[in-house]
């Protein structure tokens, strides 16, 4: 049962990623006849932006709207959750935000990261919800997919990158609003909840009254998992049945998760006519992903420490499981939504055993199995630039990649991006782990502790949004620090690789010769396998050693 569900929704998500690959590239790219219904479209999309989405942009102007664009944004929705009490669609009277706790939760669902200090139903009414932090899980997103496509074009040669305004409304209006329109109503279907009535009041067996909070669910759902945002509109995220119901939800929720994201790489070859290519990086990110998920199933197989020693039957982890769906649903999910940025959970991650603990870490330490939307084939190239540098070295010949040299200028724009995600995750830890800031707000002493404080900021340096929630995490530190960290670690690695690609794109094409790496071989997918890997393993296997190898250890195990 476990390998169907397993083989179900993988298999499924990569099967489906191909057809929306197709549409994808065909949203992202201009219409190639004056007529037509993509034509159309187009035109329309022109009388809504108006003349800021015809003119062409180079890299840096690419990137000065990009951030100009998610500024005005963040401005928007700090002041929508500040203004929470005065605004409508707020059934069940919810009050003032902490300013210190609006403030991470703005910068959280600007970096697509959605990591929550906090439980939306005890927190936001449905405006908020709705009009503050789904737009901004459907514009962070677009902004993603709008970046990897800016660097596609430049990777095929065009001197501009597009245009990013024109970018984030073909991604937000041709992509992701009829994906999100069409997977609210398979949700809503299979039973999530979608109202704007307020909390419901029960009567229980016991004559109890009791609350039962509710809302327009199945909508925030959707998009959260389609554009890998992952935040719950429930403190409970997806265990809690109003967002995840059946066993069939569950299902297609995991299949959300992946299916962007894998389409972003089959999007990335057709826009740079390179599909060869594309499959080569699919199979790895595929191949990268299976391994965690195959490691995540068997370790979790094994009984908790908390059991040891005690006269009860040795069994699989069951401790904060949601075992409506199976053994296999916890570690499955727990590794999808760390391999992607999306970060929903359907199991509580602080009870998983030690090692599925560092698969969930590898997962946002690497941010390349599929990763974000739009994100993860970015972080790849990353990767792939380091890999095909290295190679040229080796040969002691000049690095090209898709016909371009990869020469000294474009190795520092990687590097910097790729040493950013550590220093974000490394830095923080350890000023946290020596101060009170994090050392007070753990919920166990220890290894293990020290795996709650190095989760949060792996998880807000990827933005990913998944917590061990074994933290005590909603304070001002522990606020303003995630905030800084998911900014930082959001538009970093998206500038320096558009610097790349317009510094590559200025330059003349190499013509291909015996000497050159090809980047559509087997040998290619050892080169960037190898890269992610042992790159990966010198930057986190130290830290990984102090805290889930070392709990792993001193229990036993």
């Amino acid at each position: 049962m476990s390998i169907f569900f397993i083989t179900l929704m993988l298999g499924g998500a990569a099967l489906l990623s191909w057809p929306l690959g197709q549409a994808m590239t065909w949203a992202m790219s201009p219409p190639r006849q004056q007529e037509g219904f993509r034509f159309r479209i187009e035109k329309v999309l022109q009388r809504l932006g108006g003349k800021i989405i015809i003119a062409e942009q180079n890299w840096k102007q690419y990137v000065l709207a990009l951030l100009l664009f998610n500024s005005v944004m963040f401005a928007v929705v700090f002041a929508v959750l500040a203004l929470q009490p005065l605004l409508p669609l707020n059934p069940d009277a919810r009050g003032a935000i902490e300013p210190s706790l609006i403030f991470h939760t703005v910068a959280s669902f600007t970096a697509n990261t959605n990591l929550q200090h906090y439980a939306g139903e005890l927190t936001m009414s449905y405006f908020s919800q709705l009009f503050g932090l789904m737009w901004l899980q459907f514009v962070s997103a677009a902004t993603g997919i709008a970046a990897l496509t800016a660097l596609a074009r430049g990777l095929s040669g065009s001197s501009g990158l597009g245009n990013f305004y024109n970018d984030l409304l073909r991604a937000t209006l041709l992509i992701l609003l009829p994906l999100a329109t069409t997977g609210a109503a398979i949700l809503v279907l299979g039973g999530v909840v979608m109202t704007l009535d307020g909390a419901a009041l029960a009567t229980t067996i016991e004559g109890a009254n009791q609350t039962i909070a509710r809302g327009p669910v199945a909508a925030f759902v959707a998009i959260k998992q389609l554009g890998t945002n992952g935040g719950g509109f429930f403190g409970a995220n997806s265990t809690h049945p109003f967002e995840n119901p059946t066993f069939l939800t569950n299902v297609v929720e995991c299949m959300f998760i992946m299916l962007v994201p894998m389409a972003c790489v089959w999007m990335f070859g057709r826009l740079t006519g390179r599909l060869r290519h594309a499959a080569v990086i699919f199979l790895v990110m595929g191949a990268l992903l299976a391994v965690k998920v195959g490691f995540a199933n068997y370790l979790e197989s094994a009984p908790s420490a908390a059991f040891t020693g005690l006269p009860v039957a040795a069994a699989a982890n069951l401790e904060g499981k949601e075992l409506r769906f199976g053994t296999a649903a916890g570690p499955t999910w727990g590794v999808l939504t760390t391999a992607t940025s999306n970060g929903s959970v359907n199991c509580m991650h602080d009870s998983l055993n030690p090692l599925t603990g560092l698969i969930a870490l590898t997962g946002m330490w690497f941010n390349v199995s599929f990763g974000g939307v739009g994100v993860g084939m970015i972080n790849m190239f990353l990767y792939i630039i380091v890999g095909v540098f290295i190679s040229g070295m080796m040969v002691g010949r000049t690095p090209e990649y898709l016909g371009r040299k990869v020469e000294t200028r474009e190795m520092k724009f990687a590097l910097l991006a790729i040493l950013v995600h550590p220093l974000l995750i490394l830095g923080g830890t350890a000023l946290f782990a020596a101060t009170p800031w994090g050392a007070a707000t753990v919920q166990d002493q220890g290894f293990h502790g020290f795996s709650e404080i190095l989760y949060e900021f792996s998880s807000a340096a990827a933005n990913n949004g998944s917590g061990f929630e074994g933290l005590g995490d909603n304070t001002a530190a522990w606020n303003v620090a995630t905030a800084i960290v998911m900014l930082l670690g959001r538009f970093l690695p998206i500038i320096l690789p558009l610097a790349i690609a317009g510094s590559l794109a200025a330059k003349k094409p190499a013509p291909a010769t015996a000497g050159t790496l090809r980047t559509d071989t087997p040998l290619f997918g050892l080169v960037i396998l190898g890269s992610v890997v042992f790159i990966g393993a010198l930057l986190f296997l130290p830290v990984a050693v102090l805290g889930p190898i070392a709990e792993h250890l001193a229990s036993g195990g």
